[in-house]
């Protein structure tokens, strides 16, 4: 026997077969499998990722906050309250809710992106708990709402903006408004699983945006409305939160409008998170 075939036997007897490799993997321990809150954790990092890569994303949690601020307060603050300055301090509240209202619509075309490109397909094999990509998505706009939030302080600041509730005041405010639009992203997660293409996520989405949030206590008051706008204004969940985020950071307590903006953030979540998740498993 040459040298090169005793080598060979050797190799043979030492290496383990097929056999003996099957039954190492399954005597093997499995790693745990991951919970709700590592995997939606892991969903939302994954978003703060694509802005990481095209940071373009942040435009509208930047330059269109910034952009709403100013428009309003120099187009109005003269004609309804005699000067800027004393505008801002009905305006900036009313006008931070309404910016993080209208930029939730950009979690339902970031779900309809991913469908149309198959990732979605992929997230459903996986051993994770079902909701995880979705409140992922929702997690990683948080951070944006963030953002969004504090550009619109500090502009408004700038001009004029002064929070007598302090520090605490502005955290309450912001808490009630994070609450919300956490909530109010699932209807957006819902038309992004049911609708076919982004353009059509976009038209749905204005078309429920715009008149929620214009016909609300945003820029004015609604005592000068006429009635039967009155008590559309008056009960719309965008004017609840807007009153509860102004008297919180004026150092009040709304109890009522909290309570309401609660409430409002509770059935959304339950009707609508229900419903994205049916079409998701269905999808």
């Amino acid at each position: 026997m040459t040298t090169s075939t005793a080598a060979t036997n050797d190799i043979e007897l030492t290496t383990p077969g097929r056999e003996d490799l099957a039954a190492l993997l399954v005597n093997k321990d499995r790693p745990p499998r991951p919970g709700a809150l590592s995997a939606s954790l892991t969903f939302g990092w994954r978003a703060m990722l694509k802005i990481k890569h095209v940071p373009e994303q942040l435009f509208d949690v930047t330059a269109f906050p910034i952009m709403m601020v100013l428009m309003y307060a120099y187009l109005f603050g003269g004609a309804l309250a005699g000067s800027v300055s004393a505008y801002i301090q009905f305006l900036l509240p009313g006008i931070l809710v309404m910016s993080v209202v209208m930029i939730t619509m950009y979690t339902g075309v970031a779900v309809n992106t991913d469908i149309e490109k198959g990732v979605f397909d992929r997230f459903r094999t996986l051993p994770i708990w079902r909701p995880a990509p979705m409140v992922g998505y929702l997690l990683g706009d948080l951070v944006r709402y963030v953002i969004a939030s504090l550009v619109m302080l500090a502009v408004g600041m700038a001009i004029g903006y002064r929070p007598h509730g302090g520090p605490l005041g502005i955290l309450a405010g912001l808490a009630v408004l994070l609450v919300f639009a956490f909530s109010f992203s699932w209807l957006w997660t819902m038309f992004g699983l049911l609708l076919r293409s982004e353009k059509s996520v976009m038209g749905v989405s204005m078309m429920v945006i715009f008149p929620l949030t214009f016909l609300s206590n945003v820029f004015v008051d609604p005592k000068t409305m006429p009635g039967w706008l009155q008590a559309f204004v008056n009960n719309s969940p965008v004017s609840h939160v807007a009153t509860a985020v102004r008297e919180l950071m004026e150092g009040d307590w709304p109890a009522a409008h909290i309570g309401w903006s609660l409430g409002w953030s509770a059935g959304l979540l339950v009707v609508f998170g229900a419903v994205t998740m049916r079409l998701y498993n269905r999808k």
